[in-house]
């Protein structure tokens, strides 16, 4: 800090009242509230009436901000009448930053800021003061507000919203126009002194440009500026505070200003004759050359118009501006012949479009040229008679027909043949043809309008004695339409009728196209092939027409569908006609015409049932029969499993009964001497598959004799079975029980017994072949084999 900014410190400190150094005295001043009473009086009613006077109240305090000692900063003092001086009273704080930022000494009533403070972040803080009874906690005083505020100091240089501004200023201004105004900020308090009055100077763009000081608007400060000489500039603006007295705090911003051009300078050609060559084979439309002026001008201001205002040849050529370079493009504008002239002579103008009238001084804004053009001989192509033909044929005309014929000669002296060909990139169906010699285009297949309606062909003329001489010449054929279509149904339609449906109700409107195209557009009849004695159609001549019900009353379930022909004629010539078929199906609908379903099957359906709860009934049932499969399928599984494990359980080899073994020679499938070995018979073992709740004693019954048949020896089992009280409800045995003499189906089993009291006679087993003869030896032979087994 420089010497006299400490002095007008002090000069400021020494007028303002400090609050370090005063303490705060409070006068007192009746309370005139009637809710608050402190004093005794005597009423109407001779009771005694308590009246409290408030003892203090508050002024505002000040702060200087940026306090920089290292003790903490003394604000002021807070005292009540009502203390004494012995310690009996507590002050209180509370409000904006009490207790963190602004403390109090709750004895003396002294206040201090405990950190430096920012008046540019907070200028003023609101706090609210009470002293109350340290022993009964008891307010002496009623609360009181009051406000300390901070005192601003220049400790915030100006800022500029940006660093860096750009304007522009038109060149050739005059002095003192405005350009720009910049304007800066300071934070510090602008009603407190000069702190933030900010006055603006320029440090570098002079002498030409000034600020104004106190707006900090920037003018032009020389005449006549040109941008042609010099287009940027950058000047340095400076802002200080303190009304820019010495000691204030300052702040800069460059602003880079760029003079805008203006039509100040007129266009120039760099010549005064321009010679230009064009060959005489050049079409109308070729550029043969260009021109062009200068002007130091850009943008708008440097646009120029070309025109060509004088010469010999002012009907032969025109000249175009070409906007993006500023060029005049000299174009042929008839044909051009070296017999009938060799050279030209143009005069070309150049003039400014955009012309300020405030420097017309400066000179006319145009400039003048000489354009001379020289046409050279060549060996000119073929010249056809038309620039382009158009042949017009109807599509049924013979092959070979002749639509039209093009027409070349040669320009040249010599006059050669010509010959005529088909670019055949524009005919790849080869459809067309040409004679070379005259020019005639015939037809060499079929037309069809409906697939091409024109064919754009390209003729070529070339010289017989100089073939790469070529010219092409456009033809266009156009197909004429007959009337070779039969019109048919626009769309495909779904047509349905009530079931309900009342005779002349309308079940379909039908329309047509046709794919002809006569003059006077397209109009169809419709009608039926045949009486119908269901449906009819009734033609609303706009080609449309309408399908009605000749009777009442349709049934799915006599006829679901109905075919319909309806024949469709044009009213062209050769008049076309075909028959379109509509399939009408038979559906229900509601009262108001609406299908609901056009299926047979739907009859068996409840009536009144929708889609959705068909759904869910079928996947009910689904679920239900697939719940039983599962079910029968683990029950199945429950049986399957093996109840008795031990080999010498006799039903184990009834059960392996199943297999069919190897032949006569194998024996290990079914031995049938087990059914009568007295030891098997005899030998009685507890159930292995089930845990019975009562264990039985086993009955013995007497063995049957060796020779007992194997009939009567299964009926034994299966009485003896059927009374016992510990036998499951399922038994293997039970799989292979002898049938009874009442059973209609007969044994499937070898060991089937006779049907009669007498002997089975088995010798018929020798008739089955190789593989029962075993059998046969075992159960046939009389008597004597009987006791063998």
């Amino acid at each position: 800090m420089t010497t006299q900014q400490v002095l007008l410190l002090l000069v400021l400190w020494m007028w303002l009242p400090h609050p370090c150094h005063t303490e705060m005295l409070f006068r007192r001043i009746p309370d005139l509230r009637p809710k608050s009473f402190g004093g005794r009086a005597s009423g109407n009613d001779g009771k005694a009436i308590h009246r409290q006077k408030r003892g203090w109240m508050w002024n505002q305090f000040f702060l200087l901000e940026e306090y920089t000692g290292s003790d903490y900063q003394y604000v002021g003092k807070l005292h009540s009448d009502q203390d004494k001086g012995d310690g009996s009273l507590k002050y209180i704080l509370s409000g904006d930053g009490a207790g963190t930022l602004f403390i109090i000494d709750e004895k003396t009533g002294d206040i201090h800021a405990t950190r430096r403070i920012d008046r540019e972040e907070k200028a003023f803080y609101t706090l609210r003061a009470q002293a109350i009874n340290r022993r009964t906690l008891r307010p002496v005083e009623p609360e009181s507000e009051f406000v300390i505020k901070i005192h601003d100091i220049n400790d915030n240089e100006p800022t500029f919203p940006a660093e860096i501004y750009t304007a522009s200023v038109p060149e050739m201004s005059v002095v003192g126009t405005s350009v720009v105004q910049v304007t800066a900020t300071d934070a510090d308090d602008p009603s407190y002194g000069n702190s933030a009055r900010i006055i603006y100077s320029i440090l570098q763009g002079q002498p030409y440009f000034s600020v104004e000081p106190e707006t900090g608007i920037i003018r032009t400060a020389l005449p006549n500026m040109n941008r042609e000489n010099r287009e940027q500039y950058q000047v340095v603006i400076q802002a200080k505070d303190m009304g820019g007295q010495m000691g204030g705090l300052s702040g800069t911003t460059t602003v880079n200003i760029t003079l805008t051009d203006v039509n100040d300078n007129p266009p120039r050609f760099p010549q005064s004759t321009i010679h230009l060559r064009v060959p005489e084979s050049s079409p109308v439309g070729t550029a043969i050359g260009s021109v062009k002026a200068t002007d130091a001008d850009t943008g708008k201001n440097a646009e120029i118009e070309y025109r060509i205002i004088d010469g010999d040849g002012t009907d032969m050529f025109d000249i175009v501006t070409q906007k993006d370079t500023q060029e005049g493009i000299i174009t042929v504008r008839k044909p051009l012949d070296y017999e009938a002239r060799r050279l030209y002579t143009l005069k070309v103008e150049a003039e400014n479009t955009h012309v300020d009238p405030r420097f017309y001084y400066l000179g006319p804004f145009k400039d003048t040229t000489i354009v001379k053009i020289s046409v050279e001989d060549v060996d000119e192509p073929p010249i056809f008679s038309r620039s382009s033909y158009l042949f017009e044929v109807h599509e049924d005309i013979e092959l070979g027909t002749i639509i039209g014929t093009v027409m070349a000669r040669d320009p040249d002296s010599a006059s050669s043949p010509i010959r005529f060909s088909l670019d055949r990139h524009t005919d790849l169906d080869r459809i067309f043809n040409i004679h070379s010699g005259n020019g005639s285009i015939y037809t060499s297949k079929p037309l069809d309008r409906e697939i091409s309606q024109w064919h754009n062909l390209s003729v070529i003329a070339s010289e017989i004695n100089n073939p790469k001489d070529t010219t092409r010449v456009p033809v266009y054929v156009r197909i004429l339409d007959v009337n070779d279509n039969a019109p048919q149904f626009a769309v495909f339609y779904d047509t349905f009728v009530c079931e309900n449906a009342r005779a002349g109700q309308l079940i379909q409107t039908i329309s047509a196209v046709d794919k002809d195209d006569p003059l006077g557009g397209q109009k169809f009849f419709f009608s039926l092939a045949a009486v119908n004695p269901n449906f009819t159609v009734q033609d609303n001549e706009d080609n449309t027409a309408r399908i009605l019900t000749r009777r009442n009353g349709f049934s799915r379930h006599e006829i679901s569908t109905y075919l319909l022909p309806v024949v469709i004629s044009d009213n062209d010539y050769p008049i076309q006609s075909s028959t379109g078929t509509l399939t009408i199906r038979v559906c229900a609908c509601d009262s108001q015409g609406n299908m609901q379903s056009c299926n047979a099957e739907a009859l068996l359906l409840p009536a009144g049932l929708s889609t959705g709860a068909l759904v869910a009934i079928l996947l009910c049932i689904i679920i239900l029969l697939v719940i039983v499969v599962l079910f029968a399928a683990l029950k199945r599984q429950r049986k399957k499993e093996p109840l008795i494990l031990s080999k010498e359980d006799i039903r184990d080899n009834i059960v392996s009964y199943n297999d069919e073994g190897g032949g006569e020679e194998d024996t290990q499938a079914f031995d049938i001497g087990t059914l009568r070995n007295p030891a098997a018979i005899e030998d009685k073992k507890l159930r292995r598959d089930i845990i019975p709740e009562t264990l039985f004693v086993p009955r013995r019954t007497p063995s049957a004799p060796d020779n007992t048949d194997v009939r009567d020896f299964i009926n034994q089992r299966l009485k003896e079975h059927d009374t016992d009280p510990s036998a499951p409800p399922y038994d293997s045995l039970a799989t292979y029980a002898y049938e009874g003499n009442d059973s209609i189906a007969e044994s499937l089993s070898s060991l089937e017994s006779g049907t009669t009291e007498g002997d089975q006679n088995y010798d018929y087993l020798r008739e089955w072949g190789p593989r029962f003869n075993k059998l046969a030896e075992m159960y046939g032979g009389g008597e004597s084999d009987k006791d063998t087994l």
